[in-house]
């Protein structure tokens, strides 16, 4: 069975890696690069994590990490196109992907917390 949400982080992930190589190598910038590696790769990683989780309740602890760590990709989109460390271009083809991950985190735990009540 396909894992839209897992398959989709893994490749905003490969993104992510790309974008930190063009930051450090061509925009010279070191400290943003490695903020965004760290959180945008750690969505795809907890929401694998998540398929072995111990129970329900962690499942869906897991899945809210990474809605935390894509929130927080979020922010570090924005903030290196307002920067200028990359273009409206750029910001226009990564940033829908991180909210559609946002969207189908929520949606995701919403409909495990629901399934979980009953």
């Amino acid at each position: 069975m396909k894992n839209i949400l897992k398959d989709k982080s893994y490749q905003f992930a490969i993104r992510i890696v790309k974008l930190t190589k063009y930051l450090q190598e061509e925009k010279k910038e070191s400290i943003l690069s490695k903020q965004i590696l760290r959180s945008g790769t750690a969505i795809g990683a907890l929401i694998s994590e998540s398929e072995f989780a111990q129970s329900k309740p962690d499942f869906i602890s897991k899945l809210h990490i990474a809605l935390k760590e894509a929130n927080e990709t979020n922010y570090w989109i924005d903030l290196l196109r307002d920067s200028e460390y990359i273009n409206d271009k750029m910001y226009g083809s990564i940033q829908p992907e991180i909210k559609e991950l946002i969207s189908i985190l929520v949606s995701s735990i919403k409909t495990s917390k629901e399934n979980n009540a009953k």
